[in-house]
């Protein structure tokens, strides 16, 4: 009579064929991309070039939905619910891994529900204040901050962004009283900046680097331990002596748990290719950012250590959670 164990391996081995026969016919219909911010910024335009590139090489329109709101969190319940087939990707960053620690009761788990396949992208935040504001320095600006608790205000894309993370991780740093003021996306945040609506960002330096060579905006300081190879004529944060306040801004793809290891293993080298293709380094260069890779499991141990990073942020700092 057969034993339990030989009637789960023949289930086993029935089931092989199939998921054999369902990764070799893959994609049998357009992809998605699934970004949990408004378009505009640097995720947005990661997942456009990398868009591009998936649709030359894989044969199949790839798209690229833009569902924001919930600090990540209704886009990560769109993926969590979709068919695990490799049809629909998503382009996760700090939103997503700070999703756990600042939203109640989430209906997915963010290490659980999501198969990590690679990092694609990384630039250091960048310090950029109003130039009207009487700080030419990060110095100046913490000085001004103590003279003034709770009245420089700081903008971010939104509650869990990394701007969010790199404005809280720079009070920290610094022990300073700075207003937080989230607005919907990193464009959003540029014009506050510009009409003076906000003080000060701690975010990608892509959309503000314009203002700041035309004098519109200051870059006090990048938030990386030396200086950054595409930003090298602006000082670092350490330069002014402010220590633990580094802030990478990344993004990376996933797919939804249960996702085929075969669909998962060549969307990964796919994804390799298209952000190492000359023509993508140059895009994100033009930003400030480059290419930076992982392994799926790489990729899955970053976002276990930022998930935990980012609690230790919260509760730092008194964020309430939704």
């Amino acid at each position: 009579m057969p034993t339990f164990l030989h009637l789960a391996a023949l289930v086993l081995i029935a089931a092989l064929p199939a998921q054999s026969a369902h990764s070799q016919t893959w994609p049998a219909k357009p992809l998605r991309i699934v970004v949990p911010l408004a378009p505009g910024g640097g995720n947005d335009t990661m997942a456009r070039l990398v868009a591009a590139k998936l649709t030359e090489s894989l044969g199949q329109q790839v798209l690229v939905e833009n569902r924001p709101g919930g600090g990540s969190a209704i886009a990560s319940e769109i993926v969590a619910r979709a068919p695990a087939d490799g049809h629909t990707l998503y382009l996760v960053s700090t939103s997503f891994i700070a999703a756990p620690s600042l939203v109640k009761n989430l209906p997915f788990d963010a290490l659980r529900d999501f198969t990590p396949i690679t990092r694609l992208g990384v630039v250091p935040a960048a310090l950029v204040v109003h130039a009207s504001l009487p700080a030419k320095s990060a110095k100046d600006l913490i000085a001004l901050a103590r003279a003034k608790p709770g009245e420089i205000t700081f903008g971010s894309a939104g509650i869990g962004s990394g701007s969010h993370f790199g404005g809280e991780v720079f009070r920290l740093a610094t022990r300073i009283d700075m207003l937080h003021v989230p607005y919907k996306g990193s464009a959003l945040v540029t014009t506050a900046l510009l009409s003076g609506e906000v003080m000060s960002a701690v975010s990608n330096p892509i959309s503000s680097l314009p203002h700041v060579k035309a004098g519109r905006l200051r870059l006090l300081g990048v938030a990386h331990p030396t200086r950054w190879p595409l930003l090298p004529g602006y000082p670092t944060l350490a330069e002014s002596g402010v220590h633990g306040a580094e802030t990478l801004i990344w993004n990376g793809m996933a797919v939804r748990e249960g996702t085929p290891a075969a669909i998962i293993e060549r969307l990964h080298a796919e994804l390799l290719k298209a952000v190492n293709q000359p023509d993508v380094i140059n895009s994100l260069a033009a930003d400030g950012s480059r290419p930076m890779t992982q392994t799926p499991a790489e990729f899955g141990k970053f976002l276990r250590g930022e998930i935990a990073r980012w609690r230790q942020v919260a509760k730092a700092t008194g964020i309430q959670a939704k």
